[in-house]
């Protein structure tokens, strides 16, 4: 029986794609270019200042500056880290009905603490989560299941026990590690590997209740 439901942030629990590619966007102003499309952005968000930097400039970790780049962008974004992101539609729903039930839910994100903290109590979530666990909070990003394991630690629940949703197949191969059952987000982002529909998932969800059914009463 699924006793907790821990989310991915980026694409997942919350749509981050406006703020970021605001501050995408703001790099492009300084530099004098015209703005990138949130379309463009958009399939790349959950893939952090990597996408984002390759949607916006075309440049890789291998570019001479790259690294500078990648400093400015966190930088702005931090300073704007919650003024356009909102939960997914029916996101607030899914959270009260798990509360409702007495389901434990958390946040497991690649997103760095910096960030994810101030988000979360952006978005009024910060007291709610049961934990909450960024991609610096261990040594080791998804698809390495540790942060999902510290997790399980900090709610004291088995991984067979808990639900772990994400957009991304990082998600599913980190779940899937760490011995919990997985569900694919297919509202989120998606990146832009193979279909989420061959991804090694228990379940896809078109949108947050569709988990519900996968939950106690």
């Amino acid at each position: 029986m699924i006793t907790a439901v821990l989310f991915d942030l980026d694409g997942t629990l919350a749509d981050t794609a406006p703020d970021l590619c605001n501050a995408i966007n703001r790099m492009r102003e300084t530099r004098g270019l015209d703005p990138v499309s949130l379309e463009k952005t958009r399939p790349l968000t959950s893939s952090g200042a990597r996408g984002l930097l390759a949607a916006g400039f075309g440049i890789t970790p291998a570019h001479p500056d790259y690294e500078a780049m990648r400093v400015e962008f966190l930088d702005i974004y931090e300073r704007n880290v919650c003024r356009d992101t909102r939960l997914f539609p029916g996101m607030a729903d899914l959270l009260d009905e798990l509360e409702r039930r007495a389901i434990l839910w958390g946040i497991v994100t690649n997103k760095a603490e910096r960030f994810t903290h101030p988000l979360l109590e952006g978005l009024g979530l910060g007291k709610r989560a049961a934990c909450i666990v960024g991609g610096d909070t261990t040594p080791h990003l998804k698809p390495h299941p540790a942060s999902l394991l510290l997790a399980c630690e900090r709610i004291a629940q088995p991984p067979s026990s808990c639900l772990y949703v994400g957009d991304d197949e990082r998600d599913m191969l980190a779940g899937r590690a760490a011995g919990m059952r997985v569900a694919v987000a297919l509202f989120g982002y998606l990146g832009e590997g193979k279909p989420p529909q061959q991804w090694d998932a228990d379940f896809w969800a078109d949108a947050p209740s569709n988990l519900l059914s996968l939950l106690p009463a």
